[in-house]
């Protein structure tokens, strides 16, 4: 009589736990998913903005900087200590900066860009001076008119 009516003593009860294993799986696949995009996602020039309001540049009076311009229609111009330049081509400007770097790594260099050209212009002037060895490039602005 053992069988008739009487429940099995070995019944399992309904588990309340939440297996997480599965989530944890996904999550480590998503995870190796943004490590290898995240890199492919952030291309661009390298630019220290400043925090607050812009004061003057610092410089060593000994030191003659390297000032690379861009007028409105996109011609380069490059003024190293007195002497200035007249238009030249992006790899011009990349080989002359590159050449002036190798003699003296300590020049600062600086761009000055019109306020009508392309931002792809002076992107790819950075760019440029980038390759040609400039670890810093620094932005020439005007003080904004106050009107009264």
């Amino acid at each position: 009589m053992k069988g008739m009516g009487m429940m099995p003593a070995n019944r399992r009860k309904p588990m309340s736990e939440i297996n997480v294993v599965p989530y944890i799986d996904v999550m480590l696949v998503l995870l190796i998913i943004f490590m290898v995009t995240a890199p492919m996602l952030t291309q661009g020039v390298k630019v220290d903005l400043p925090e607050t309001t812009s004061e003057p540049i610092q410089s060593d009076k000994n030191v003659e900087s390297i000032v690379v311009s861009v007028d409105s229609n996109g011609a380069y111009f490059m003024d190293v200590g007195d002497e200035s330049s007249e238009p030249m081509s992006l790899a011009d400007v990349r080989d002359r900066v590159s050449k002036i770097l190798s003699q003296r790594t300590d020049r600062e260099v600086l761009v000055r860009g019109d306020e009508h050209v392309e931002y792809g212009t002076v992107v790819r002037l950075m760019a440029q001076l980038q390759a040609a060895g400039a670890s810093n490039v620094g932005l020439i602005t005007e003080a904004p008119s106050i009107d009264e």
